[in-house]
């Protein structure tokens, strides 16, 4: 019975690494795509571009959208 248990332990932190490397990629991907899009709508002069001490604030920073956040658990760093 304990054989059992350990070997779905096992097999679960194996899908739950899977899925979390594939979460990572998908939101890489997703950052990346924003920020074309982005880059897109720049130079088409679809964005709003705000004039901040003669300066194009749109040019100086990046949207708002590129910025991931992702966390770590401990059990995905062994």
């Amino acid at each position: 019975m304990f054989r059992h248990l350990e070997k779905q332990d096992e097999l679960l932190m194996d899908a739950y690494r899977s899925m979390s490397h594939e979460l990572h990629k998908l939101q890489v991907e997703e950052e990346m795509l924003m920020r074309s899009f982005y880059h897109v709508m720049e130079a088409q002069g679809l964005t709003k571009k705000q004039q901040q001490d003669g300066k194009n604030v749109s040019e100086e920073s990046e949207p708002p959208e590129s910025k991931v956040l992702v966390t770590v658990d401990d059990v995905e760093k062994q």
